[in-house]
């Protein structure tokens, strides 16, 4: 129930899966807000295949097809163990993450729920991911839970650098922590990357700090110097935290993208479920 709390209004979410143990998480926590909420869950699995291999692998497909198939009856019987209807849908493509935001954007999704791969270091994420794209240009939020992640609505961690972005997810998460009573911490971060700009940090923190109490909610500001992804990531996992709620960037194209953000980072690192308010 805390789940419907956390997330508050929510008509439509959707289940990006690849059908690999990675979206464990993902899936595990899609069924339990559509069950809290008593919405319906729109499952998409979207294999990745160019026209040539379609064409000449045609057997390799239809065993893909199959095999996702499988998956779905699995994901629908767990929905059914939890009175959750659920829809599924197959895209054939060699740019999963378009095929996903298509649905998205057609359905009028309100949050996109994905697993996210392995620990692999930054060098993935610079590389660019299916992930990583959905988030930059989805219509609508987007949680992503690693594989062993469980959402338990205990503690927050806002990550800020006072943008437009940031301050739409620092109203997201105190909303969070204002209708969710298990809510027991909320932290508010902010890094700077230099000693000189800790000030500017401190008045992020405090700034929001302020807004919490505004709104009968205690804050924890934490001011730092470093690097923002590591500093925010170590944190979480320092204090436990099961939940961080970041912005996040602008539509820059794909060289802003493989060039990677702090979003992006916290997304590829982060022990627990992250956010991505837009």
């Amino acid at each position: 129930m805390h789940r419907r709390h956390l997330m508050g209004e929510i008509k439509r979410i959707m289940l990006a899966t690849d059908g690999s143990e990675y979206s464990h998480g993902a899936e595990r926590e899609a069924m339990f807000i559509a069950s809290s909420c008593g919405i319906d869950v729109t499952v998409i699995q979207v294999l990745e295949v160019n026209p040539e291999f379609e064409t000449e692998g045609q057997k390799q497909v239809e065993l893909m097809e199959y095999r996702a198939r499988g998956h779905f009856d699995r994901i629908r019987e767990c929905c059914t163990e939890r009175n959750v209807e659920c829809r599924s849908i197959i895209r054939r493509t060699n740019k999963p993450y378009e095929a996903i935001i298509e649905e998205a954007k057609r359905l009028d999704i309100d949050v996109i729920v994905m697993g996210r791969r392995g620990n692999t270091g930054l060098r993935k994420i610079l590389m660019g991911s299916i992930t990583e794209r959905v988030i930059a240009y989805a219509p609508c939020k987007v949680l992503v839970v690693p594989k062993d992640a469980e959402i338990r609505g205990e503690q927050i961690l806002i990550a800020t650098d006072g943008s437009a972005y940031a301050r739409l997810a620092e109203d997201e998460a105190l909303s969070m922590a204002k209708r969710c009573d298990k809510v027991r911490t909320v932290i508010a971060m902010c890094v700077a990357r230099t000693a000189d700009r800790k000030s500017w940090a401190q008045d992020n923190v405090e700034r929001v700090r302020r807004m919490g109490e505004e709104r009968g909610i205690r804050v924890t500001p934490v001011a730092l110097v470093g690097r923002p992804y590591h500093e925010i990531v170590e944190t979480a996992r320092r204090e436990d935290v099961d939940f961080i709620v970041v912005g996040r960037i602008g539509k820059t194209g794909f060289k802003r993208i493989l060039m990677g953000s702090v979003s992006e980072k916290i997304v590829a690192l982060s022990p627990c479920a992250v956010l991505i308010v837009r």
